[in-house]
């Protein structure tokens, strides 16, 4: 089983990462965190990775109507995206998939929302 939503892009990692923030705001996320993984592991671990990123998005208006439904959904806020260097130089991304989350066997409420959300984000890897 494939984790998340993926795409792999036709464009290199900087690239991908100065185009996505303006792709995320068409669906009206921004981005609130950023993890530089190869930098991390290297002054945590010491080891070398490849480029990688992971975005937190967020979309105010979907959070606030998330948490109104279960204040519980705090847990899968924001929204990971993920921007890595493949080995041939190009750019992959991939967002989280709400509903390969727990969130949906909250009820049919959560369920429906997180439906929408993926819809979202599906339509982000589209622009991408």
């Amino acid at each position: 089983m494939e984790l998340g939503i993926r795409k792999k892009l036709s464009i290199g990692f900087d690239a991908a990462l100065e185009r996505l923030p303006a792709v995320l705001k068409e669906e009206g996320f921004g981005v609130l965190t950023e993890i530089d993984v190869k930098e991390t592991l290297a002054k945590k671990l010491g080891v070398p990775f490849r480029r990688y990123r992971i975005l937190g998005a967020c979309n105010p208006v979907l959070a606030h109507e998330a948490l109104q439904k279960n204040l519980g959904v705090g847990v899968m806020l924001p929204c990971n995206v993920a921007v890595y260097e493949d080995d041939e130089g190009k750019a992959v991304v991939s967002a989280v998939d709400p509903l390969q989350t727990a969130a949906v066997q909250a009820g049919p409420d959560l369920a429906a929302f997180a439906a929408g959300v993926r819809e979202r984000l599906v339509r982000v890897m589209q622009r991408l």
